[in-house]
C-alpha cells in the first residue's frame, strides 16, 4: 500500500487532552527490563524467616524483544543452588557482604529487599584501611561508615546481636536486618589456606555461619571473581552483586530504532490523518495513526519501512504518543549534498537518524552508541560547528572525556588544563582535520584562518573539575562515555544550564575502567533511563564507515 496522500487542509499537533481516549484495559504494556538486583537475607529471624518474595508482574514483550531472545538466549544470573532453593521455598536469605561490594556501591546495604545482611569483622577492618584519600573508593568507604554509624548510633550494646532494622534510616524497601560479627568463631578452613588473609577469614565466617544456622540460606556476595571461585571450590554458595546492572543482556538495550512490519500501512491506514508543517525552513509531513505497532513505540524513537516490492521507503520519528495513538514525523534527508552539515553527509540510515537528533534544537540530550568507525565523533563535531558558527544557536563547544589509558600510564603531563588534556583529544584533532579539508575553495590561508576560528570556539575540559559548574548555551560533547560510572554521568548531565545540549558518545564493547561492565556502565544507565523522554534521543550506529580495513578488522579480530 503506498503512502497516504497529503491533504491541502492544514492541521497541527494535538495537545494531550484532545486525543481520543483509548481503552486502558486493552493497552499493551511496553516492555520493561527488570533491574537485576542481588537479593540479601537475615540471621536473626532464623526459624521464622519464611517471608514470601515479592515478584514483579511480567509485562508483555514487543516482537523485537522476542526476536532477539530467540536469536540469542538472554544471560541468566548465575545464582547459587542454595539461593534458588530459598527462592522456591519463599525463605529469606542471609547475605554475607565482601568489602568490595560496599566500596563499589555504598547504598548496597539497603538493596537486599526482605533479606538480611551480615558484615564480618574483616569487612569493617578493610573498610577502615580504604577510607583515606580522595578517590571514588575512599569516598564510598566513608559513606558506608557513616551509614553504619547512623544505624548503630542509638542501639543498646546487647541489642546489636539481635540485628538492626535496615529500614531504620528511611529505606522502606530494605525490610531485612543488619548483623555484625560480634563473636570470634572457629574457622575450619581447608589445610594450606593462609588464615591471616582477609578473603580467607571472610570465607571462614561464611562456613561458620552455615554450621551455626543449619537450614538457613547463607550466601556470600562479592565483586571479586577469584573470591567467588574460591568459595565455590570450598562448597560455599557465592554470587556477584547485580543491583548496579541496568540490563541482564546488553542485546536488549534500547537502540532508538524500530523497523516497521511490511503490512504497516495496511494495518494502520484506517482513519489516518496527515498534514504538513514548516520548521526551521524545512517542510515536514506528520501522520497521526492508531494501531497495534504503536504499543512498541517510544517518543523520539526512529521508525523505518523499506519495502522490497518497489513501494516508496518511509523514514520517520515518533513525536507524540497517547494510548494507541501516535504522531509520526518525516525526517530531513541529511544524506543529500544540499543538506550537508559542515560538509558532512550521512552515509547510511543510522547516521541520518543521528544527524536529525543532533541538529534538532528541541532535543537537549543525545546518546550515540556504536563500534569504532561508525562516525560518532565526526557527526557530533560537525553538528556542533554548524550550530555554533553558522546558526549560532550555541556559543561554544565543550569537549571532555574520561582519562582512562588503554595501556600503561605515561605519567604526569606538563602545562595548563587544556595542554594536559590535549593528548587525550587526538580523536577530535583527527576529525577537525577532516572537517577543515571539506572546503576546497578556501585555499591554504583560508583553511588556516578557519582552523584558528574553530579552535577558538572549542574548549577542552577535564571531568575532574566539573563539580559545581553550570554550562549555559553550550554544545557539550562527552567522548568515551562508556568509561563513566552512573554517578559520574549524573554529575555531568546535571551541569546543563539553559540552552545547553549534551551529547554522550561511546562504545560499550570498549570499557577500560576497572569494575565496570556493559550492564553497569554509566552510558548504558542513561540510555535506559532517558528513553521515551520528549527532549532526548538515542541512536545505535550499526555500520562502520571508517575504511574497508577498519571494518574487516572489527569483524575478524
Amino acid at each position: 500500500m503506498p503512502l497516504p496522500k497529503i491533504p491541502t487542509k492544514p492541521a497541527a499537533l494535538l495537545s494531550p487532552i484532545d486525543y481520543p481516549k483509548a481503552d486502558k484495559s486493552k493497552i499493551v504494556k511496553s516492555y520493561v527490563t527488570p533491574v537485576v538486583a542481588a537479593v540479601a537475607s537475615t540471621p536473626a529471624i532464623l526459624e521464622a524467616a519464611a517471608l514470601p518474595v515479592a515478584r514483579a508482574p511480567v509485562t508483555d514483550t514487543p516482537a523485537r524483544i522476542r526476536e532477539v531472545k530467540a536469536a540469542k538466549p538472554a544471560v541468566v544470573k548465575p545464582k547459587s543452588a542454595v539461593s534458588r532453593l530459598a527462592d522456591k521455598g519463599g525463605q529469606t536469605k542471609l547475605f554475607v557482604l565482601d568489602t568490595n561490594v560496599l566500596m563499589h556501591d555504598p547504598s548496597s546495604l539497603f538493596r537486599f529487599e526482605e533479606h538480611d545482611v551480615y558484615l564480618p569483622m574483616m569487612t569493617l577492618e578493610e573498610l577502615d584501611d580504604h577510607k583515606k584519600g580522595m578517590s571514588e573508593v575512599a569516598r564510598n568507604a566513608r559513606q558506608v561508615s557513616r551509614s553504619l554509624d547512623a544505624l548503630v548510633g542509638d542501639m543498646a550494646d546487647g541489642n546489636i546481636e539481635n540485628g538492626i532494622p535496615l529500614a531504620k534510616l528511611g529505606n522502606k524497601d530494605a525490610k531485612g536486618r543488619l548483623f555484625f560479627q560480634t563473636k570470634l568463631t572457629h574457622m575450619a578452613l581447608p589445610e594450606g589456606l593462609p588464615v591471616g588473609k582477609a578473603d580467607n577469614q571472610i570465607l571462614g565466617v561464611v562456613r561458620a555461619l552455615e554450621t551455626q544456622y543449619p537450614g538457613r540460606a547463607i550466601v556470600l556476595v562479592s565483586k571479586d571473581i577469584n573470591m567467588r571461585i574460591k568459595a565455590r571450590a570450598m562448597g560455599l554458595p557465592a554470587e556477584e552483586y547485580f543491583n548496579d546492572h541496568v540490563l541482564e543482556d546488553t542485546d536488549l538495550l534500547y537502540s532508538g530504532i524500530l523497523q516497521l512490519p511490511d503490512d504497516f500501512w495496511n494495518k494502520h491506514g484506517k482513519g489516518i490523518e496527515s498534514w504538513q508543517e514548516n520548521k526551521n525552513g524545512t517542510g515536514y509531513t506528520f501522520y497521526r495513526l492508531t494501531g497495534p505497532t504503536v504499543a512498541q513505540m517510544l517518543v523520539n524513537q526512529f521508525v523505518y519501512l523499506e519495502p522490497k516490492n518497489g513501494e516508496p521507503m518511509f523514514y520517520g520519528q515518533v513525536r507524540q504518543i497517547n494510548g494507541k495513538t501516535a504522531v509520526l514525523q518525516t525526517l530531513r534527508d541529511y544524506g543529500h549534498t544540499k543538506s550537508n552539515v559542515w560538509g558532512i553527509t550521512a552515509k547510511n540510515r543510522e547516521q541520518n537518524f543521528a544527524l536529525n537528533l543532533l541538529m534538532n534544537p528541541e532535543c537537549d540530550f543525545v546518546t550515540l552508541l556504536g563500534q569504532a568507525g561508525t562516525g560518532k565523533t565526526l557527526l557530533a563535531l560537525a553538528a556542533g560547528l554548524a550550530q555554533v558558527l553558522e546558526t549560532k544557536i550555541y556559543n561554544e563547544i565543550i569537549v571532555t572525556r574520561v582519562t582512562v589509558p588503554v595501556g600503561e600510564d605515561i605519567g604526569f603531563l606538563p602545562g595548563t588544563e587544556e595542554e594536559k588534556m590535549s593528548p587525550w583529544m587526538g580523536a577530535f584533532d583527527d576529525n577537525l582535520e577532516v572537517l577543515n579539508k571539506s572546503d576546497s575553495d578556501a585555499g591554504e590561508w583560508g583553511r588556516a584562518a578557519t582552523q584558528d576560528l574553530i579552535r577558538s570556539r572549542i574548549k577542552i575540559k577535564s571531568l575532574n573539575f566539573m563539580r559545581g559548574r553550570t554550562f549555559v548555551n553550550k554544545f557539550l560533547i562527552v567522548d568515551e562515555a562508556q568509561n563513566l560510572t552512573p554517578k559520574q554521568i549524573k554529575t555531568l548531565v546535571t551541569r546543563a544550564g539553559p540552552g545547553t545540549k549534551i551529547i554522550c558518545l561511546g562504545n560499550i564493547a570498549q570499557i577500560d575502567t576497572p569494575y565496570l561492565t556493559e550492564g553497569s556502565s554509566g552510558l548504558t544507565y542513561v540510555v535506559d533511563r532517558f528513553k521515551g523522554w520528549a527532549h532526548s534521543g538515542h541512536v545505535t550506529l550499526a555500520r562502520g564507515e571508517r575504511s574497508r580495513l577498519a571494518d574487516h578488522a572489527s569483524e575478524v579480530l
